[in-house]
């Protein structure tokens, strides 16, 4: 059923200041629907110093669409300022007043966990350019082949492939087979990847390694000369550059490889200025690795040299790369979640503020983008990463609303043998408990991933048209959308290893699903948007099959309903629209959609399918 309950987000729509500094007053707001209840009084429950306060709300009345807006105003004490509303309802025929906690996980009738509360953050938030944009993740060995590639001799750790042979996704070969992608086969694509409507393009660790995937680096002083060396990268950022577009490295903040210049000193000599950069044992025998795989020795960040080599020194890794020539806009920093902590040893809060400090010195308009597998609410606060790669809140949802049951692929390394089915209530109740501890401008920059080079491909795990429905909504969602190279495609893969798949330039029979031009409508409808790049979030329905929300701002607000299968006689009610919004709907075709539509009194839509019509905008109580 349609969502009509309060509701508030960290959207400008709700929250005046979105980076106010300690000490200052923030004003906040909500609005309850009339079909709801009507409120006696509303407080925010903020707390400072950890400590609860309460501040009674106004009532600014009803705008004369059926929503009900109160405004109050809360002290930000500390970095982070949580809060909650709480909802009086008065009880009738003698019963007792009804009080709501009202949190960003949901309104709920008992007292709850300040984890969910709603955060406002005085950290620097994630630069203006990438509240709209719309990544393109690059595994360079597998994007494209410059003609010099063919002048480049085969190293002795590879196994050289044509760009036609099959990937394999286990086996001993996995990190050897060598395709011959350079970073100048990424440029000649650059105008390709303008034209999708891509702003941002990540590129997978470009330092030398005896690997493919280079996240074994053997150096942080120079790009791979396989990938063209120092002056490819300098090419393909200005390329980038001069079209609109960023560029963003790979950096492996948690280990290097064994055959890295300061790991190979390390070893070799424990009294070495680099022998307390990594863990070694009392005797230097041994050395703690990346889940025991001993090419990658885990960085130790107790080390004042290593924060000097890698951060903090003029010359540093995070520094040089973010500094003229290269000029790349920002990181992604590997096993993010993993980066400082061994143990009982925890320092990822420090370092991660640590690589933010020195990105913001070098690029205040960089961005900094940590990958946290799991539930990353606790690590992202804004003061470190400042946005997240993770698969909790949408990737890991996404594939299992869109099951396909007969599927067997890797489960982001679970024991299952794929994804399990759920319903829509489900992915929302996850997506809502997995993003709940974002403020509102991390939530806008942690990735909304279909899939990527460490994961199945969504196209062998979803149904038939179900990769479209969850790129669409990587789109509409709060947050950066990431498209890995060949998702456009459809390309396919049980694993990360296996999906891995060289791109199918020239080749229509190896194009699976050709989604080009779903992509550039896609794109093109983010770009234009008010309500996408700085509207708020309100979901309308989650009810087996269908997932509905709208994108709302004052200019603007875009109903968006995904189905995962045909959908007949859903009531423009049940939706919770207002008549305004309804004859809007019913009056005018969608700005998008991948299936068939009907609309009169109900809406029939021929699933799986995503469905995007424009309504007015909300109207906002005047200061």
């Amino acid at each position: 059923m349609a969502n009509t309950q309060p509701h508030h987000d960290g959207s400008s729509l709700y929250v005046a200041n979105q980076r106010p500094a300690v000490n200052e007053h923030c004003k906040l707001r909500m609005r309850v629907p009339t079909v709801w209840g009507s409120a006696s009084r509303v407080w925010v429950r903020s707390l400072q110093d950890a400590e609860p306060r309460y501040d009674e709300a106004v009532c600014l009345g009803d705008q004369g669409d059926g929503w009900v807006w109160w405004e109050a105003a809360i002290q930000v004490v500390n970095p982070v300022a949580l809060y909650r509303f709480v909802v009086e309802v008065p009880g009738v025929n003698g019963s007792d007043d009804q009080y709501f906690p009202f949190n960003n996980a949901g309104l709920f009738a008992r007292d709850t966990s300040d984890y969910h509360d709603f955060r406002i953050t005085t950290a620097v938030p994630a630069p203006e350019w990438s509240r709209n944009a719309v990544m393109y993740q690059v595994f360079p060995d597998r994007l494209a082949r410059s003609q010099a590639a063919n002048t480049r001799a085969t190293p002795d750790w590879a196994l050289a492939c044509t760009w036609q042979t099959p990937v394999e996704g286990a086996g001993p070969d996995v990190a050897r087979q060598f395709y011959g992608g350079d970073l100048a086969g990424v440029s000649a694509k650059v105008d390709y990847l303008a034209g999708l409507g891509v702003d941002i393009i990540y590129l997978t660790p470009f330092f030398p390694g005896r690997s493919n995937h280079r996240y074994d680096a053997s150096t942080f002083e120079h790009v791979d000369s396989l990938l063209g060396g120092d002056q490819a990268l300098i090419d393909l950022v200005a390329a980038a550059h001069a079209r609109g577009m960023k560029v963003m490295g790979d950096l492996t903040a948690n280990h290097t490889g064994d055959a890295h210049e300061w790991f190979q000193r390390a070893q070799a000599d424990p009294q070495s200025p680099e022998a307390d950069y990594y863990f070694f044992n009392e005797d230097h025998t041994d050395y703690e690795s990346w889940w025991g795989v001993k090419s990658l020795p885990k960085l130790n960040w107790a080390s004042p040299g290593l924060r000097d080599a890698f951060v903090t020194g003029a010359h540093s890794v995070v520094a040089k790369w973010l500094s003229p020539p290269f000029s790349l806009d920002g990181w992604r920093i590997d096993v993010g979640n993993m980066t400082g902590r061994l143990g009982a040893q925890d320092l990822n809060g420090e370092v991660a503020a640590l690589i933010q400090k020195r990105v913001l010195e070098i690029n205040p308009e960089a961005l900094l983008l940590g990958e946290e597998t799991s539930d990353a609410g606790v690590d992202v606060d804004g003061f470190g990463w400042q946005g997240a790669m993770t698969y909790s809140n949408f990737t890991r949802p996404m594939w299992q609303w869109l099951a396909d049951t007969d599927a067997r692929a890797d489960f982001f390394g679970t024991p299952f043998s794929g994804p399990n089915k759920v319903a829509a209530q489900t992915v929302l109740a996850t997506h809502c408990d997995l993003s709940s501890a974002f403020s509102w401008p991390v939530r806008n920059a942690t990735m909304n991933a279909l899939n990527t080079h460490d994961t199945a491909r969504a196209a062998s795990v979803m149904i038939p048209g179900g990769p479209l429905v969850a790129a669409a909504l990587s789109m509409l969602l709060p947050g950066i959308p990431v498209v890995f190279s060949g998702d456009e495609f459809g390309l396919e893969g049980d694993r990360g290893e296996s999906s891995r798949t060289p791109m199918p330039w020239d080749e229509p029979e190896r194009i699976v699903t050709d989604l080009r031009a779903d992509y550039v409508a896609l794109t093109g409808l983010r770009h234009s948007s008010a309500a996408l790049s700085r509207g708020a979030m309100r979901w309308l329905m989650a009810d087996g099959d269908v997932l509905a929300f709208v994108r709302e701002s004052p200019q603007e607000s875009l109903l968006v309903i995904a189905t995962r299968a045909h959908v007949q006689g859903l009531g423009l009610a049940d939706l919770g629209l207002d008549e305004a919004e309804q004859a809007a709907m019913a009056a005018t075709a969608p700005v998008y959609h991948s299936g068939g539509y009907l609309v009169y009194s109900d809406v029939n839509l021929n699933g799986p399918g995503v469905y995007v019509w424009r309504l007015p905008g909300v109207q906002v109580p005047a200061e």
